[in-house]
């Protein structure tokens, strides 16, 4: 009982971790309909920035989190000015063949700066050791981590739902052409928005480097969890892509340790499963 309730812990904890990479892919392809294969090279990114601040500026591990974070937003604010703006009224199949390419091509580039190997991080004493809770060994970076991806769950609700940028985020993804006459500037917004979703992810790859390989070939690896949370989830659904991200992150977690031997499929049969169930996702609205 002891081991099941601490690999159930594991895994809620992974899906959490998957949920700080995934929330900004959600929000940019269910909200602003924009497919964004390269998402998920922004968490690398922000994994090789936090490894960077703290081997070459001597930055502490918690302090190099938002730089991470900073760093990330400020870069995909930028490619989406300079690139991909001109590209949200293209065909879906476009934008998907124009952000894998971007991908593919941050491959390389991740490898050209940092090198092919792999990068470790260095998480302070505090975080690194266990405590005992309920009877249960725990992992203290665990436990920060789920403390991390509650309260960022929460600020994202409230920030969409009961804010005034939340309003006008759903107003330019409802209906642009009604929003620009009420005088909100589309572009803006949708540069903000796209900028704070990889500015999460790039704090999820400053967050998954101590738990998971961080080299070149990340964007690649986590592409397709990436993938499955959105579709699981529900297209532009926070909570969606939260319960899919704890679903996955348990499901992947159990099925290794007790069926090794394919137990990397179970996240493939639970997205099928839901998929067959459920096509518009766990918490998606129906097409």
């Amino acid at each position: 009982m002891t081991t099941l309730l601490t690999l159930l812990f594991n895994g809620v904890t992974y899906g959490v971790l998957l949920f700080v990479m995934a929330v900004g892919l959600s929000v940019t392809m269910g909200m602003m309909n924009f497919a964004n294969m390269a998402h998920v090279s922004l968490a690398a990114l922000g994994g090789y920035l936090a490894v960077s601040a703290m081997d070459h500026l001597g930055v502490p591990f918690l302090a190099s989190l938002p730089m991470a974070f900073v760093g990330a937003m400020g870069f995909s604010w930028a490619l989406e000015r300079l690139v991909l703006r001109h590209f949200y009224d293209a065909d879906v199949l476009v934008q998907v063949l124009l952000t894998l390419g971007l991908l593919f091509m941050s491959v390389s580039v991740l490898a050209w700066i940092w090198g092919p190997s792999f990068k470790p991080i260095r998480v302070p004493e505090f975080l690194s050791a266990q405590t005992e809770l309920l009877g249960l060994h725990l992992e203290r970076y665990r436990l920060f981590l789920l403390a991390i991806g509650t309260v960022l769950a929460l600020a994202l609700v409230f920030g969409l739902e009961r804010t005034r940028f939340g309003a006008m985020v759903r107003a330019c993804v409802d209906s642009r052409r009604a929003a620009s006459g009420c005088g909100l500037n589309i572009q803006r917004i949708f540069a903000l928005t796209f900028a704070i979703g990889g500015g999460l992810a790039g704090l999820g790859g400053a967050l998954a480097a101590n738990m998971v390989t961080l080299d070149p070939q990340f964007p690649l690896r986590y592409l397709i969890y990436m993938l499955i949370l959105v579709s699981v989830g529900g297209m532009g659904s926070i909570t969606g892509t939260l319960l899919a991200s704890m679903l996955i992150g348990v499901g992947d977690v159990v099925g290794k340790y007790y069926v090794p031997q394919v137990g990397g499929v179970m996240i493939y049969l639970v997205a099928v499963v839901v998929m067959l169930l459920r096509p518009q996702g766990l918490l998606g609205k129906p097409a």
